[in-house]
């Protein structure tokens, strides 16, 4: 097909297979395919051997750090490339340069250099006796942040893993320091069903003699990565060992409020300090995501790249990354989070401990079917006094919002539970649940918003107008 727009890329771009919107993601060597994605590399030119990586993997912070890095190098002066996913709102947002999402015109014209590389793949793959595909959605996604970075030349590209790491399509760099933020349960399916299980899945992007920066505290997996570290000869670097923090909670002045981090970062064994560090993210999760950034950073140091303890503090301060406990300072308040694992919900509450330690608070909660539901909604359920139960419509792996209700009554006629007084309610698409929400709200409330970033996505726009409006009546 010829691409010659942006409604022609999309169209290209979602009818391939796409892992991020089916319930049962195959992770297997014969169907994630590394030699797949570096024939798709070589095809275009192999931008991957011509771009600076650093490579961030994780079942949580990942994406935060990765911005986090990002930041700082452009703050330092570099020009620096960000690919994450998925996104909020428009695609382009995967790829950024320089702090600015791919402009459209541009993303066209790197997909419609993409596409004829693709479709000479996918007929091969037809004619081929074995069961082969060709690339998938993801793979072609990074593929496009490859070719664009190496085009538009820049300096450092730090990439965010989608899945996993070892089978990921982002492990076919070389890179200059690789990053694991946290190993917890989460695509157990696909992973594993254990934390070292997923850990050997996480630790596949460790490469020989290439330091890896890990910001993991739990024990089994911890040791999965040191003993993979140790194999690869790649020097290690570990939170709570080499380096590490100290957080508060602290809220920027009043005109314009909303909850930041404040840490120390320290690395004891190189006498190197850095006090009254403020982060741009509150919780104590993203305090551990900067101390881990930070780190990777003071990898980059030794290598020759020229950071300043300034461009860490400005890169770190002026971060802004939607839909990571993303506050609406406003009557009510709205906190928009894309939290999705029990381990993310668990950082998302102790946040809204720190920030609103007083304020009823309201959730709206839709989530993914291939999600641990009811560990998130025993997390949830003794901290909210109602629950409005929804589904996100742009992705088909939804539940319903009858099946999420179900499970948190059960929950609820549990003894453990049973004290609880929360208010169930059923809405079947996010707008109608927006104007339930903001009907039950008083001035003092504290919306939350969570369970899937494709929930943040689609509510994120409503809230952000629904303050404006607020703003603009008083």
């Amino acid at each position: 097909m010829q691409i010659v727009d942006l409604n022609s890329a999309h169209f290209f771009l979602y009818s391939r297979i796409d892992y991020e919107r089916v319930d049962s993601i195959p992770y297997r060597s014969r169907v994630f395919k590394l030699d797949r994605m570096r024939d798709l590399l070589d095809r275009l030119g192999r931008p991957h051997h011509h771009v600076h990586v650093v490579h961030v993997a994780g079942t949580k912070g990942k994406g935060s750090t990765a911005a986090m890095i990002a930041s700082v190098m452009d703050n330092a002066g570099y020009r620096t490339g960000l690919f994450t996913s998925p996104h909020l709102e428009r695609i382009q947002e995967r790829f950024v340069v320089a702090g600015r999402a791919c402009g459209e015109n541009k993303f066209v014209d790197l997909v419609a250099q993409v596409e004829p590389v693709v479709s000479e793949m996918d007929c091969e793959a037809t004619a081929s006796s074995a069961a082969e595909t060709g690339p998938t959605y993801f793979e072609i996604t990074t593929a496009i942040a490859l070719l664009y970075f190496c085009q538009d030349e820049v300096d450092l590209a730090v990439m965010e893993v989608g899945l996993g790491g070892r089978l990921d399509s982002t492990n076919v760099c070389l890179p200059l320091v690789t990053a694991i933020t946290s190993i917890s349960l989460d695509h157990t399916m696909q992973l594993g069903n254990t934390v070292g299980e997923i850990a050997t899945e996480k630790s596949g992007i460790i490469k020989p003699n290439v330091p890896v920066v890990s910001g993991v505290r739990e024990n089994v997996a911890g040791s999965v990565i040191e003993t993979t570290a140790r194999h690869w000869g790649a020097p290690l670097l570990t939170l709570g060992q080499d380096f590490d923090f100290e957080y508060a909670l602290d809220w920027t002045s009043a005109e314009m409020r909303r909850p930041l981090s404040r840490i120390t970062y320290r690395e004891p064994g190189a006498q190197f300090r850095m006090e009254d560090i403020q982060v741009g993210l509150p919780g104590k999760h993203q305090a551990s995501n900067a101390s881990v950034a930070i780190a990777v950073l003071g990898q980059l140091r030794k290598i020759g790249w020229k950071i300043s303890n300034g461009a860490i503090r400005d890169g770190l301060a002026n971060l802004s990354w939607p839909a990571r406990v993303e506050v609406f300072d406003n009557q009510p308040m709205v906190v928009v989070d894309g939290a999705h694992n029990v381990a993310s919900i668990e950082a998302l509450i102790d946040v809204l401990r720190d920030i609103a330690p007083h304020q009823s608070r309201r959730l709206i909660f839709a989530t993914s079917s291939d999600k641990d539901v009811d560990g998130m909604l025993q997390i949830l359920l003794p901290e909210f006094k109602s629950i409005v139960f929804t589904r996100f419509l742009n992705n088909p792996r939804s539940v319903s919002p009858e099946r999420l209700a179900q499970q948190a009554r059960n929950h609820l006629e549990n003894s453990t539970f049973r004290s609880l007084n929360v208010e169930i309610s059923m809405r079947p698409d996010p707008r109608s649940t927006w104007q339930l929400m903001t009907e039950k709200s008083g001035a003092s409330d504290l919306i939350c918003i969570t369970g899937s970033f494709f929930i943040a996505a689609e509510l994120r726009q409503l809230a952000r107008e629904f303050v404006t409006q607020c703003q603009g009546a008083v």
